[in-house]
């Protein structure tokens, strides 16, 4: 949907529910509206009609001398469908909701509305505000900016607000979404696409379930050149506890929204605080090109925090080259050091421009992504004086870098001196702390460009159960399986064994976790082994699908776990990671929406902690890495060509360095996608 214009500048505005007290939220409507009167037409509507700020007011919508475009809703929870049909009526289609606790009047209201081709922003909704449209319906004040805020959470966004005014970052557009009755965050997003005073988008969802059409959102913002930042809550995992899959177990709601914004191009934050300070940077500094920081202080000590810190948020402190280290000996004391973090050795108290003398040579050099000083540069002038014009000056040098390919942030131990205050005006992101500095830094270095997800599968996979089945499927994907018989007595077992290559592995295939039901037995030797272990799990699980298969002994694999979930909120979803019967317990993956590319597969295998492994870990051979990544990425095809699929798993998939083999696949649809067939047992005999 399309948000109309009522709510980024109405032609006019009736306030429901107006006052002159200010305890209340009639209060801050009313003036907020009228704030904007010069430009649109302002009614305040309240019960009594007696007159507020100077001007009449009206008994209801019904008796205002015009079809107000926008009205807004302050009055009682029984009030508000009253109100509405009232303005319906009169031909009003756009509506903002303060009110709270509508319960079981709002499927009716959302029917009223729909019916009429009106919208609704909220209930529940803190209000709105548009700096350019000098529209403001919401509690408190504004400061006009570049930061946009979507909120379902009216106070969280109110507080992301209020924590960028302080920090000198102002507002651009507000809206506190609420319970999204009729207009949505992901309605919200789209229109910030084209609204030139926005940069940076800020975020906060509680519940995804617009999760794709969000991300597309996102993504378009990305695109436009703004930068998006995303607050949500971690959910709760007990939809994990549910799971039937061992992927779906792994996957927690944070990493599913962390992997969209990877997909839209957009960074997730874990705070308020977080979000304002990354945004900080971002309306300041171009994002480093790469995690490299060189750290120059005045501190040995400072600097080896800063280097500490930097290396807990991902950031690398390479040491320097020679040739470097030469350069910036050639600026600095000899008891300095130049290897990185570098220590200015009290030079900076000789000479104020050694500060940026050893910037500019290091951005210079091609060794870093980005500078972070940190120390007392930005209190010499505030406990000196005399320093104020020499201070400045050096920060005017530092902000012609700021802009650059080379970012400098800083971490100062003023917060409101002469040369702080510059530094914003130059455009130079200047923080009290370092790991407030260092934070924004990492998390600007972060934003990535996105990717689109479109599916290129086959789809329309057979949807035939059990793993004699999912075997099937994984050939016609192209990924390999060991040679297997099925069977279904003993006679079948013999019989079987003497076509297939020893050991072997007899498995339960009906089951979806095998090895807890003691539903596999491997490395059967001879044909008198399969038929004992067929006998005796036959007798303690029941009749159903048994499949005797060839035993992978190849020397140097690692076994991993590739699974495709179809997430409630976000669709296809591919996962990769540690795997094995003690999958859950390492808990060593990496998840991204489906379809991704080779490049997005291999980047998740690098992310993984068991990834040495793979590349030989003390004297093993290396394993197919390129290999499981082209498995990674049939498998996201898969799910993402198929809607009525929503489980396909390979744990384990077996890697060694002549290739993969997946030697146990899952494979669950839709219920209702199900043909008419008669399935196979599923569930082990419960015995005497």
């Amino acid at each position: 949907m399309s948000v109309p214009d009522a709510f980024l500048d109405p032609a006019s505005i009736a306030v429901v529910g107006a006052t002159d007290d200010r305890a209340k939220w009639g209060y801050w409507l009313a003036t907020g509206a009228l704030r904007g009167a010069h430009r649109r037409a302002v009614w305040l509507v309240n019960r009594q009609a007696r007159p507020l700020f100077g001007r009449d007011s009206h008994r209801s919508v019904e008796t205002v001398p015009q079809v107000p475009e926008l009205v807004v809703l302050c009055v009682p929870a029984p009030h508000v469908k009253p109100v509405v049909a009232q303005a319906l009526e009169r031909g009003s289609r756009a509506f903002l909701a303060i009110t709270a606790g509508l319960g079981a009047d709002e499927p009716e209201l959302a029917r009223m509305l729909r019916d009429a081709g009106a919208h609704l922003l909220g209930p529940n909704s803190l209000g709105l505000y548009d700096a350019d449209a000098d529209l403001q319906l919401a509690w408190g004040n504004f400061t006009p900016g570049p930061l946009a805020i979507v909120s379902q959470s009216g106070q969280l966004g109110l507080e992301i607000a209020t924590l960028a005014a302080r920090s000198g970052l102002g507002v651009s557009r507000f809206y506190s979404v609420g319970n999204q009755l009729s207009v949505t965050a992901a309605d919200l997003l789209e229109a910030l696409v084209e609204d030139e005073r926005t940069t940076t988008v800020a975020l906060y969802l509680e519940g995804f379930t617009e999760g794709p059409r969000v991300v597309a959102a996102l993504r378009a913002l990305r695109r436009a050149g703004k930068h998006a930042l995303v607050l949500s809550t971690g959910a709760s995992d007990g939809s994990r506890r549910l799971a039937r899959s061992h992927t779906g177990s792994l996957t927690s709601a944070v990493a599913v929204v962390e992997a969209a914004c990877r997909t839209a191009g957009a960074l997730r934050v874990a705070t308020a605080q977080e979000l304002v300070g990354t945004a900080r940077y971002l309306s300041s500094a171009t994002p480093p090109r790469g995690r490299r920081v060189a750290i120059v202080s005045d501190s040995g000590g400072q600097g080896g925090l800063a280097a500490d810190v930097a290396a807990s948020l991902g950031l690398s402190v390479p040491v320097f080259s020679p040739e470097l280290q030469r350069k910036l000996g050639d600026l600095l004391p000899a008891a300095a050091a130049v290897s990185n973090p570098v220590d200015l050795a009290g030079a900076g108290e000789a000479d104020l421009t050694v500060y940026a003398a050893v910037s500019e040579a290091v951005a210079a050099s091609g060794e870093a992504d980005a500078v972070a000083l940190s120390g007392y540069f930005g209190c010499y002038g505030e406990d000196a004086p005399v320093l104020v014009d020499a201070e400045n000056a050096v920060v005017d040098r530092l902000g012609q870098l700021a802009g650059g390919e080379v970012p400098v942030v800083v971490h100062s131990m003023s917060e409101r001196s002469a040369a702080v205050a510059r530094m914003a005006q130059r455009r130079l992101p200047a923080y009290p702390a370092i790991e407030s500095a260092l934070g924004a830094l990492a998390n600007a270095a972060s934003l990535g460009p996105g990717r689109d997800l479109a599916a290129d599968g086959r789809s329309g996979l057979s949807r035939a159960t059990g793993y004699w089945h999912a075997r099937e499927t994984l050939v016609s994907l192209g990924i390999p399986v060991p040679r297997a018989v099925r069977v279904d007595d003993a006679a079948a077992v013999r019989r079987a064994f003497a076509d297939l290559r020893a050991p072997a592995v007899l498995k339960a295939g009906w089951l979806e976790h095998k090895s807890e039901h003691g539903g596999v037995r491997a490395g059967l030797a001879d044909a008198g082994a399969a038929v004992a272990a067929f006998t005796e799990m036959s007798a303690r699980l029941g009749p159903g699908e048994y499949v005797l298969e060839e035993q992978d002994t190849r020397a140097g694999v690692v076994e991993l776990l590739v699974g495709a979930r179809r997430d409630r909120d976000f669709g296809p979803t591919i996962t990769v990671g540690f795997g094995g019967v003690e999958a859950e317990l390492w808990r060593d993956a990496r998840v991204e929406l489906a379809p991704v590319d080779r490049a997005t597969a291999l980047a998740m295998l690098d992310g993984l902690r068991c990834r040495p492994l793979l590349a030989g870990w003390r004297g093993r051979p290396a394993v197919a890495v390129g290999a499981l990544a082209d498995v990674i990425v049939l498998v996201s095809r898969a799910i993402a060509a198929d809607p009525g699929l929503t489980d396909l798993e390979l744990n384990p998939i077996r890697v060694a360095a002549g290739g993969v083999l997946a030697v146990d696949a899952l494979i669950l649809h839709e219920p209702d996608h199900f043909p008419e067939e008669e399935p196979c047992p599923r569930q082990p005999n419960p015995g005497p």
